[in-house]
């Protein structure tokens, strides 16, 4: 039996690992300190590990510069060290893989980071980075708590509410990898962050709450804009929170900040006769992020220092500083990315070329209120939803001035009834990683739930049959075989008629995904939709095993979906003329 519940919060900027024993009436939550480089040959304990690789030199590893209580001869560097070292060599520095995670158009199990370095920089894969963070964590675990190895515990691993199954399930690939045992669980961000408010109010969350309420879950973090509605009801003449609708994967977040306010610094040492190479100004962006953090702080400067080194003899004295103001800061990032909105407002779409990188897909709109307004009113009956209360989560909403605008912008939507902050101290560093061991612990003895079940709901694309037309692929159809909402460790046959599979040769299978579409069920064909309903996550491409007795390469099936008790979705191909059944898991190949 497991002695305790770890929670792990991966993030895109920073992970944490919380743990609580299992024994006992109360969740005793602790944070677990993860000793890290902090420099070379500096080792210090932080709560929190920052989710950045450094790739040194070969020479520079020599003689024990990036060694570990628990590793000698490291090669690499995670934690604070690479955090630091993103500054002043971005070129070797790993940021934002679990951004890269959700991104099918690139091969995530390829090398592909830090993306854009030279060729003799070595690189690794977004699921390698993830494994790294992760075992990075395990071995701090097993160093501090040598009795309780990982493997044995209750582990709870969160995801983004917006992660795809695709991405959900490369983040169990890469624990897996890292050797977290097979039975995790994954757990949404929000939820988590929700379950940590309640270990804070414990019993007095009833009173906070009412029957009929909306919580809106606001979660941006560093990579990302996270957005969920939990609806509070009665059952049984207890109330119980229910998650009601989730949003769309936004890239925008504390990263797109600390770039805007380089792009406004590059300009300053513009003034100043100093033009910055490409490298130059991702090290500026990596220092922004300082910058940001210290200037938004309680007790916060007036001003910070923002360094640039030389590269070449065009900056004598090889470094040059400017300072940035306090006010400046603060208005920008204000107006470019909490701007004042109507709730009819919408992020613009723009397209500056039919050409683009295939770099990380950031929105071109950084409006997070405008995301936001969107948000609401896709998952309203008609009009927008009026969320009664608010929950903010993610770094981000550290600094006051944003948590004050959202705010004031939300009740400019609903005057009548402006919504409220939740009470209760929330601890917006450590609350995801608290909240999850929270759920693994209530798992065990019993406490609130969040119910809610799938997210979304998922289609396959099922080719029409008919006269073929020179140069025309065959209409797609989508059909139904996840309903928003089904819970977890459940099965469903889906309603239908038969259809062909492929087999024996290399076939496409295509997915869909829809956040908003929660009346179909599965059995469900659409023969039309927009890019606003459906979204295609990673098609699959297969090459299933064939019955040797059989003279065709099509075989009739009807289909089985499940939705496992770790938050997995599985589509079973079973067979109607035979026992046989092919299981479809998600591909993260590169699409062409």
């Amino acid at each position: 039996m497991p002695s305790f519940v770890l929670g792990i919060d991966l993030g895109t900027t920073n992970s944490v690992l919380a743990y609580a024993p299992l024994a006992g009436d109360q969740p005793e939550i602790q944070i677990l300190s993860v000793p890290q480089l902090v420099a070379p040959g500096v080792v210090e304990e932080r709560s929190s590990l920052p989710s950045f690789i450094y790739l040194p030199p070969e020479h520079e590893g020599k003689g024990g510069a990036y060694d570990l209580p628990w590793r000698k001869a490291n090669t690499i560097a995670v934690g604070e060290i690479a955090r630091r070292m993103s500054a002043e060599a971005p070129q070797r520095s790993v940021s934002a893989a679990k951004s890269w995670l959700c991104h099918s158009r690139v091969d995530r199990h390829q090398p592909i980071l830090p993306w854009g370095a030279p060729a003799d920089v070595p690189k690794v894969s977004p699921v390698t980075a993830s494994r790294r963070y992760l075992e990075h964590l395990i071995a701090a675990w097993e160093h501090a708590h040598p009795e309780a190895p990982v493997a044995e515990q209750q582990v709870i691993l969160t995801v983004p509410a917006s992660f795809d199954a695709a991405a959900r399930e490369l983040t169990r690939e890469a624990a897996l990898a890292a050797g977290l045992p097979a039975d995790l669980v994954l757990l949404e961000e929000p939820q988590a962050a929700v379950y940590s408010w309640l270990t804070v109010m414990g019993e007095k969350w009833r009173k906070a709450l009412k029957v009929g309420d909306t919580l809106l879950v606001c979660d941006v973090g560093g990579g990302t804009t996270d957005l969920t509605l939990v609806g509070v009801a009665e059952e049984n003449g207890e109330l119980m929170l229910r998650r009601i609708a989730v949003g769309d994967h936004l890239l925008v977040g504390g990263d797109n900040m600390d770039l805007a306010l380089a792009h406004f610094m590059a300009g300053k040492f513009g003034e100043k006769g100093v033009k910055l190479d490409p490298w130059q100004s991702v090290s500026l962006w990596h220092s922004c992020r300082t910058a940001k953090e210290t200037l938004l702080a309680p007790e916060r400067p007036k001003k910070h220092p923002l360094s640039v080194l030389g590269r070449g003899s065009k900056l004598i004295g090889g470094t040059v500083t400017i300072e940035v103001e306090r006010k400046h800061a603060s208005e920008l990032l204000l107006e470019g990315f909490f701007p004042t909105a109507a709730v009819t407002d919408r992020p613009a779409r723009r397209r500056q070329s039919g050409f683009q990188e295939i770099g990380l897909p950031f929105e071109s709109d950084t409006g997070i209120t405008r995301h936001l307004a969107a948000f609401l009113s896709a998952h309203g009956d008609g009009r927008a939803v009026q969320p009664t209360d608010v929950l903010f989560n993610g770094g981000v909403f550290k600094a006051e001035p944003f948590r004050l605008r959202l705010m004031e912008v939300i009740s400019s939507w609903s005057p009548e009834v402006p919504p409220r902050i939740l009470q209760g101290e929330h601890d917006l560093d450590h609350a995801v990683a608290r909240g999850a061991a929270y759920y693994g612990w209530a798992k065990e003895h019993g406490g609130v739930r969040i119910r809610g079940g799938a997210p979304r709901s998922y289609y396959v694309g099922i080719e029409t049959s008919g006269l073929a037309i020179p140069g025309a692929s065959r209409p797609l159809r989508a059909l139904c075989v996840v309903g928003h909402g089904m819970e977890e460790g459940t099965s469903i046959d889906v309603p239908s008629g038969e259809f062909g599979l492929v087999v024996g040769e290399p076939a496409q299978f295509r997915f869909f995904n829809s956040a908003t579409r929660k009346q179909d069920q599965p059995g469900d064909m659409l023969g039309s939709w927009t890019e606003e309903e459906l979204a295609e996550t990673d098609s699959l491409e297969a090459t299933l095993s064939a019955d040797e007795t059989l003279d065709t390469d099509s075989v009739p099936v009807r289909f089985q979906s499940r939705i496992t008790e770790l938050g997995i979705f599985e589509l079973w191909c079973c067979g109607t003329k035979s026992n046989q059944k092919w299981k479809l898991e998600f591909s993260v190949r590169k699409e062409e």
